[in-house]
């Protein structure tokens, strides 16, 4: 049987609104993913760490607030210092689509604007996810 995979769902910055993250995080959960929640205002550095301490496999970040080219690029930055360049960084919010390119086009992962189905999202992942396990011989 497969391992699980790990994601770690993370509100950066100084958003209040944390419902969204909150639903992301059940549907995850109810694919059968074990979720780790770090809640809200946490820093770029604390979201690295957790990611790094609880040996995920994603991290998504939920951003409202407009800081994203800002707050995708830190964490990733982040990773990368960690040795975990492994990590699949995703996340969502009220990204522009020219934003969510530019973000792409750094390393990050795709992203996904309001209305997106959780469907779409948890397929996203368990199609990175099956992509980088290894094959049976």
């Amino acid at each position: 049987m497969p391992r699980p995979i790990r994601v770690l769902v993370a509100k950066p910055g100084l958003d209040g609104h944390d419902r969204g993250a909150k639903v992301v995080a059940a549907a995850l959960r109810d694919a059968g993913m074990e979720v780790i929640y770090t809640g809200l205002h946490q820093t770029p550095e604390m979201i690295a760490t957790a990611a790094v301490q609880e040996d995920v496999d994603v991290v998504g970040l939920s951003i409202l607030s407009g800081a994203h080219m800002t707050l995708f690029p830190r964490v990733r930055e982040l990773l990368h210092v960690a040795g975990r360049d492994d990590i699949l960084l995703t996340g969502g919010g009220i990204i522009p689509q020219s934003d969510m390119e530019a973000l792409q086009r750094t390393g990050v992962g795709r992203l996904f604007g309001p209305g997106t189905s959780t469907g779409d999202l948890v397929r996203y992942i368990r199609e990175w996810f099956a992509e980088r396990q290894p094959q049976d011989a």
